[in-house]
């Protein structure tokens, strides 16, 4: 069961605590948070064909939505227990989070977790916290209460109230009631002074089926206390669970539009719509200057509200100096992927004198489709002149507009 620590990218807000009775912590010593995230089910009740873990939600794998809610809280290193087989499929998923080290699971999720525990035992963290990555959504104020009461309590997890009725059944048939108020729903992340809970779980060693970690502490003589869960960690199990009800929420089809203009001039590439021309001029810019794929960039970004071309790829930064303006395109449908929309139909018209456009038209529609991941029956390429008036009548420029139709996922 080996250990393959697989990037050290880092990012995220620390979780800086001081937690005076820990072992290795004084008041003034920040504690180091790890993780361990078990992914190694096999999930099979959501109905399809990979692991729930490994399913698209919201536009990204089940399992990194659960990493990336961690990393953003500054919690790390993070041990992932994945299925045997499963390294390069995870590695692609997680590349770029802080510290992962990928674990092979065992046979039960104890054991799994075990094997995560003994995993980061060398980093040396004083609190972990043991997630189901089944929970992709994992609100911050969550974490924050968890480790908070870590200072008081060697463990501790988070609980929602039972809001039925609820009885004892055998057999088939009623028992006896259950009373409520004693009751309690358990989520993860639960959270552990981490020599304590490495601890029980060393002297547990399969001793008993334990629904949860906090058994096996508690079986250890560990005391764990209850803080706010959240009804956002409801874990994703069975098909319908997968049927996004933030996502169903949103609007059907939203619309954006692009504009955007560059100057001719000589000595410079001419590109539209991903498609060099030959031309006497070309577009000036800090990219190629592809003015229609910069105003159909604009046109995504616009229909899912995440800003313009220039806040993601601002002409100040160097690093776009001559870029393609093809990455710009595929990165804002990317964007508009995960916030849950998918092309319905892009509409783009280029304002200019010279040169023609119909030649081309096809190679560009061809050319949007292969970036934009769609059939050419989605995109549409039009041309105009302004009758030789203004700039572009002049052959001082180029212009171009755009319309997207995103259609909700």
């Amino acid at each position: 069961m080996g250990r393959r620590i697989v990037d050290c990218g880092g990012r995220g807000k620390s979780l800086a605590r001081a937690w005076p009775d820990m072992t290795h912590s004084s008041p003034s010593s920040p504690a180091r948070c790890a993780a361990v995230i078990v992914a190694a089910g096999k999930g099979l009740r959501a109905g399809h064909p990979l692991p729930k873990q490994f399913v698209q939600w919201r536009g990204k794998p089940v399992l990194q939505h659960a990493a990336e809610a961690l990393v953003a809280c500054g919690v790390g290193p993070i041990a992932v227990a994945i299925p045997e087989g499963a390294d390069e499929l995870v590695s692609e998923m997680l590349a770029g989070l802080a510290e992962i080290v990928l674990v092979t699971g065992g046979a039960t999720r104890q054991e799994s977790v075990a094997l995560g525990l003994e995993a980061l035992a060398a980093h040396d963290p004083q609190a972990v916290l043991i997630h189901d990555a089944a929970r992709p959504d994992c609100p911050p104020a969550v974490i924050t209460r968890l480790t908070d009461a870590l200072a008081a309590h060697p463990g501790a997890i988070p609980v929602l109230p039972v809001v039925d009725s609820m009885i004892v059944a055998r057999d088939g048939l009623m028992e006896t009631d259950a009373k409520r108020e004693k009751l309690r729903r358990v989520q993860t992340p639960q959270a552990f002074r981490f020599a304590d809970i490495l601890a029980a779980h060393r002297t547990w060693q399969g001793a008993f089926d334990a629904g949860d970690d906090a058994q096996v502490l508690r079986a250890n003589g560990g005391v764990v206390a209850l803080i706010d869960g959240d009804e956002r960690l409801a874990k994703l199990t069975f098909k319908e669970d997968f049927v996004d009800q933030q996502a169903s929420a949103l609007p059907p089809v939203r619309t954006g539009m692009g504009y955007d203009v560059h100057r001719l001039a000589a000595g410079e590439e001419l590109w539209l719509c991903g498609v060099k021309i030959d031309h006497d001029k070309g577009l000036a810019g800090h990219s190629d200057a592809d003015v229609a794929i910069h105003a159909l960039v604009d046109a995504i970004l616009g229909a899912v509200a995440a800003g313009d071309i220039g806040q993601h790829f601002p002409p100040s930064d160097p690093q776009w100096k001559g870029a393609s303006s093809d990455r710009f395109l595929v990165h804002a449908a990317k964007l508009a992927h995960e916030r849950g929309y998918a092309i319905g139909n892009v509409d783009v018209t280029i304002v200019c004198e010279a040169p023609k456009i119909g030649p081309h038209r096809e190679a560009m529609r061809a050319r949007l489709a292969d970036l934009l991941e769609v059939s050419d029956a989605f995109i549409a390429v039009k041309a105009t002149t302004t009758e030789r008036l203004g700039f572009a009548g002049r052959g001082e420029g180029i212009a171009a507009q755009a319309i997207a139709t995103m259609v909700r996922l």
